[in-house]
């Protein structure tokens, strides 16, 4: 039975939300073994879709993107 995680980030401005999912696209097309990782955009929103079968690749990867899309929202706040 596959684990499945999502989560949704809602920004000021569809710009925000592209520049956050366009950051996390090499890492999406790379594919982290044994987990299948989906991003989507809708208006504002930021969709982060990962799959797994076992829970401890699940929760791998959710910390590795949970941080990527924290670092790509910090490096926008700088710059």
């Amino acid at each position: 039975m596959k684990k499945k995680a999502s989560f949704i980030f809602n920004f000021d401005s569809f710009k925000d939300a592209k520049l956050v999912a366009e950051s996390l696209s090499p890492e999406v097309k790379h594919k982290i073994p044994k987990a299948n990782v989906e991003i989507s955009l809708s208006k504002n929103a930021l969709s982060l879709k990962i799959e797994s079968d076992d829970v401890s690749t699940l929760r791998a990867a959710c910390n590795s993107y949970l941080r990527w899309v924290n670092t790509a929202i910090n490096v926008n706040q700088l710059v």
